[in-house]
């Protein structure tokens, strides 16, 4: 989860210590733990109903340069493979029902998603504010990876048997084992699809995190307005 990492760290924590600092130095401003935990929810739900919805549209994936599901390296072999026998329209296709699958996958476990980020605390939110520069990331890897994981690899495996990209990848594989002098390959394609489509969630929850950081214009409710106006202070 190595884009999830950096996205998170970057966006969720701009600068905690200088953002208690503000707070400390206003007067009359009163932003509690629940103000807090509301806007970083809130902030998380608008990714959610913004950007990730995004995702579930036919090539929400396959058409967005920042979360498209590319080819793993092993499997980069099997393109060049195929395309040098003449065989790039079945590479391409194996590409497509990959990102298919993760754009189906995204449509039924979004609601896992929004449980998560529910059951966020109040202490748990101030820890995240007031934490070290990992201390979101650490958040949400800790109370969302293996249970959103789980939830998502089960959905993943269903798409590609209902999007077809099953049957076209054991073809692409079984097309690419015959090809004299190569080495046969057998990935495990549920799993790689999975945590891809996992960092495409992520990644755009992100973007509108940042407009809600950076643009005053996107925080549309009272307590997004209160919460993240604190950056804004000189």
């Amino acid at each position: 989860m190595k884009k999830f990492t950096i996205v998170f760290t970057v966006l969720f924590l701009t600068s905690c210590a200088e953002m208690q600092q503000v707070i400390n130095q206003l007067p009359g401003t009163t932003v509690t733990d629940a103000d807090i935990a509301a806007g970083l929810r809130q902030a998380l739900d608008l990714g959610i109903q913004r950007q990730v919805s995004k995702l579930t549209a036919e090539d929400g994936f396959y058409k967005n340069e920042l979360v498209k599901i590319l080819l793993p390296e092993e499997l980069q072999k099997v393109d060049k493979g195929l395309r040098a026998v003449g065989l790039g329209s079945l590479a391409d296709q194996g590409l497509l029902l990959m990102n298919r699958a993760a754009e189906s996958a995204v449509k039924e476990a979004t609601p896992i998603f929004i449980n998560a980020i529910k059951e966020m605390r109040f202490a748990d939110a101030r820890n995240i504010l007031l934490g070290p520069d990992n201390a979101a990331t650490n958040y949400l890897i800790d109370k969302t990876q293996t249970a959103l994981y789980q939830k998502f690899q089960p959905i993943i495996q269903s798409s590609f048997a209902r999007v077809g990209a099953d049957q076209v990848w054991s073809n692409i594989i079984s097309r690419y084992n015959d090809i004299p002098l190569t080495t046969d390959v057998n990935p495990n394609l549920t799993d790689y699809v999975t945590t891809q489509a996992l960092e495409g969630v992520y990644t755009m929850i992100a973007l509108e995190e940042k407009a809600i950081r950076n643009n005053a214009a996107a925080r549309t409710t009272a307590v997004l307005q209160r919460v993240f106006s604190l950056q804004d202070q000189p």
